[in-house]
């Protein structure tokens, strides 16, 4: 168990949290939520010892131990892979180094010979000859094939470092388990290894992350962090939110009378419990959902921005047409002769292990980059909005937020563009905030409004669902979903790929599979498609 006791957090007039109890029990996976800026990774940092609360303390039952993922890609540069991961047990870590330090000795003492039988006794209890075994394991597990394993950690890439630390954290099956961002750089396969072996974690877990997928998946409670505070609700991320939304419409019907709304809520709350698959943490999720009440579902008081994009004029049947499209970059193979049909009403989801393969192909498509050989054609009523993954060189102007997005839009008006702002979530005084000190989601947000101003009947995003709160990313999708025109997108987002998706292709430096009519889940499930992935990915693999 673990527990914030009158927790406390204040930079200067600034309280993050205040007066925060909450305890967080074995057996179950907490999913921590909040908006951009709310503090759900402070929360972490506080609840490791990272750092220290302004008031209150963090209780930990005696003998327990803690692992986090950490976030520093090289703090562990000189070690090698295999036994970064071995360090994620410090105790077992630091035992191992003793004792070889004792054996290592050239006048072994008995005094030595004493503490080495101590030591060694310690290393057995605690499983310590398996432990390179269990480390190497992970590794696999997380995609870090074995031939990485003795290197040191600065011979590997970015996303095989973080890859490493999250085998570190996992490693020794920790009592308190903190996972921040922990989906982040993992492809779908090893996204899907880890909600697995979340599901089947037998201790405390806390994870913060914008994969809705992923939280409706591994969470047992979501810890909601608002206006300062932490209020624990039992169940997955989708039925906080729908129950909450619920309790919202409930509260505003004050024709409906009390039994009514307590009728509604509990067969609202039977119907979700029903729906719990074979997973331990479904399994329990469903026992603590059976027993609500109806004072146990609060309303949600958070903001959610509106997406919705209408096009101007609509489109022919053909969109785009790709043929024998090839490109390399600083001599690497991204993909070869691509040869996509595009339709109106596609919906296509770009998915694969290089996300410079995806990246490249928008930027090609907009006219950004040429490819090596090929060629491309828009139909003649296609009309484009783009969404770059990087969009710096938008925001690099001294202008403020009315002047910034007046710039795209043929209506001027000041109020018309404050009400596109609004729906943006940027009212008042933030509509004059200056574009070029916007935080990440907030750039994001005025993209997307951009690309809305524009009226195109076909949009391309570029991981789109990056920077945004979980908010945000629900309005994008509900947006996408509704769209009538065509979309192009990447995302690392499995729910939002599956529930706006209607076509998927997956491109890699050997071939790319297209799947029309298919969701992403019924992609991932196909045994076929992973035939041919398998392939394709061993093709690539020899070529190196």
């Amino acid at each position: 168990m673990i527990a914030a006791k009158g927790v406390t957090l204040q930079y200067g007039q600034r309280r993050l949290f205040e007066d925060v109890n909450i305890v967080f029990s074995p057996g179950n996976c907490y999913g921590l939520i909040g908006a951009n800026g709310s503090g759900k990774s402070t929360f972490l940092k506080i609840l490791s010892g990272e750092i220290d609360s302004t008031m209150g303390e963090v209780a930990i039952d005696r003998g327990k131990r803690l692992s986090m993922l950490k976030q520093d890609q090289f703090a562990f540069d000189e070690v090698t892979v295999l036994t970064t991961v071995i360090m994620g047990h410090k105790e077992l870590y630091d035992i191992l180094q003793e004792k070889d330090a004792i054996y290592a000795k050239a006048d072994f003492s008995d005094a030595d010979g004493i503490r080495a039988s101590e030591l060694e006794a310690k290393f057995a209890e605690m499983n310590g000859w398996d432990a390179e075994t269990e480390a190497a394991q992970l590794l696999g597990n997380v995609g870090i094939k074995e031939e990485f394993h003795q290197m040191t950690m600065k011979q590997l890439q970015a996303g095989q470092k973080i890859r490493v630390l999250l085998a570190q954290a996992l490693f020794g099956t920790p009592d308190i388990l903190l996972l921040d961002e922990p989906t982040n750089q993992l492809d779908v396969d090893t996204c899907l290894w880890l909600e697995e072996f979340l599901c089947e974690f037998q201790n405390t877990a806390i994870v913060v992350s914008h994969d809705r997928h992923f939280l409706d998946k591994v969470c047992t409670h979501v810890a909601d962090i608002d206006f300062g505070k932490i209020q624990l609700y039992p169940g997955n991320y989708t039925f906080w939110k729908k129950s909450s939304e619920l309790a919202l419409r409930q509260r505003g019907d004050k024709n409906k009378k009390v039994e009514e709304k307590r009728k509604e809520l509990q067969d609202f709350i039977a119907r979700f419990s029903a729906n719990a698959s074979k997973s331990k943490q479904a399994t329990s999720r469903k026992k603590i959902l059976e027993k609500l009440t109806f004072d146990d579902i609060k309303p949600s008081l958070r903001k959610y921005p509106y997406v919705s994009f209408k096009f101007e004029k609509d489109a022919g049947n053909d969109i785009v047409k790709i043929e024998k499209l090839t490109k390399s970059i600083d001599g690497k193979l991204i993909f070869k002769d691509l040869d996509i049909h595009i339709n109106k009403g596609d919906k296509i989801a770009f998915v694969g292990r290089n996300d410079i393969a995806k990246t490249t192909l928008f930027q090609i498509l907009m006219g950004e980059l040429t490819a090596d050989s090929g060629t491309f054609k828009w139909g003649i009523s296609a009309s484009q909005a783009y969404f770059p993954k990087d969009n710096k060189k938008f925001f690099d102007v001294d202008l403020n937020l009315i002047d910034w997005l007046r710039q795209f839009s043929k209506e001027k008006e000041e109020n018309f563009i404050r009400g596109f702002l609004g729906r943006m979530l940027f009212t008042g005084e933030e509509s004059l905030k200056k574009a070029s000190v916007l935080s990440g989601g907030e750039k994001v947000r005025c993209m997307l409004a951009r690309m809305m101003l524009v009226g195109a009947n076909v949009v391309i995003l570029d991981e789109p669902t990056n920077h945004l709160d979980l908010e945000s990313i629900s309005s994008l999708n509900d947006g996408l979903e509704d769209f009538k025109g065509t979309v192009l997108f990447s995302s690392h987002d499995h729910q939002f790929v599956d529930t706006i998706a209607n076509r998927i292709i997956e491109i890699t430096p050997n071939g790319f599979l297209d799947k029309p009519g298919m969701t992403f889940d019924e992609y991932l499930t196909s045994e076929s498609v992973r035939q041919r992935r398998d392939e394709l990915y061993q093709e690539e693999h020899a070529s190196l």
